[in-house]
């Protein structure tokens, strides 16, 4: 299996370096495109360095490079994850601006008819963040805000963001056995 994974500058780069992190734990080949805003983004909210986020893909793009080999139908991938996915990314990508290789990436997985998911990072959502959204998903496109769950009991950062990571590869088949799954009310578990 081959997933891109896209990181653009919003909030939340966790999600892109740990899905990134499970990703390769799981032997699946990545293909990494960090914008430039991702990049301080990372320095920004986490201890890794640009090289350590890069080392932990299979192939790692410049945003620049549209001549790259992601950027076209022709080259064999499962899809695309955009995590996070700013605002910016995700109107440009509704409007198929493919001005830069994250967007233009995720340009060709909708021609292709391929699985896209977006990790939209915004709060609150103004009409034109609804509205992009909304589109996306009547196009088949995963819209995937990452919200925190608690049935689970998550006891550190790392668990909730575990947990959100997990749930994005699902959509993807990727069924990973350190997921904790909800299974049911206690209460409702009973042997009869």
């Amino acid at each position: 299996m081959k997933i891109i994974v896209g990181m653009t500058g919003a909030t939340g780069s966790i999600y892109g370096i740990r899905l990134l992190e499970v990703l390769k734990q799981a032997g699946i080949e990545t293909h990494l495109v960090i914008s430039n805003w991702a990049g301080a983004t990372i320095q920004t909210e986490t201890t890794y360095t640009l090289k350590d986020v890069e080392a932990l893909a299979d192939y790692v793009y410049s945003n620049k490079d549209l001549g790259a080999k992601i950027s076209s139908g022709s080259f064999q991938v499962d899809g695309m994850i955009v995590a996070p996915c700013s605002m910016k990314s995700l109107a440009s990508i509704r409007m198929g601006l493919a001005d830069n290789l994250v967007t233009r990436s995720a340009d060709v997985i909708l021609k292709e008819r391929k699985k896209l998911l977006l990790m939209t990072r915004e709060t609150p959502l103004n009409n034109i963040h609804l509205e992009n959204m909304l589109y996306l998903s009547q196009m088949g496109v995963i819209i995937f805000p990452p919200m925190p769950a608690f049935y689970n009991h998550p006891e550190t950062l790392e668990d909730i963001v575990d947990h959100i990571v997990f749930r994005a590869l699902d959509q993807f088949g990727i069924h990973l056995p350190a997921a904790k799954r909800w299974d049911g009310l206690a209460k409702n578990n009973r042997l009869k």
